[in-house]
């Protein structure tokens, strides 16, 4: 093993290990969003039971981790979808 093994494994990133550093709202958020696909934050909210000011802020810290990605909701333009970052 050389000293440049580890290196070579934190040049790509894993979401579990980006995930463990998270607040426990953020987690549960992510996994609604894992299970259920792409959803706006009212449908998150809905579907983990947290208040919509917990979802924006889980919602926040996903997105800074580059964990999830949002994009325009068609149907509603005021509104985003957030999906697992590919």
């Amino acid at each position: 093993m050389s000293a440049t093994e580890p290196d070579s494994e934190a040049d790509s990133p894993d979401p579990n290990e980006s995930l463990t550093e998270l607040p426990p709202s953020s987690k549960l958020v992510y996994k609604v969003i894992e299970y259920e696909g792409s959803m706006t934050q009212e449908e998150i909210a809905a579907e983990s039971r947290l208040c919509a000011r917990t979802v924006r802020y889980a919602l926040g810290k996903l997105e800074d981790a580059g964990l999830v990605t949002s994009r325009v909701h068609l149907e509603d333009a005021r509104q985003s979808k957030y999906q697992l970052a590919d």
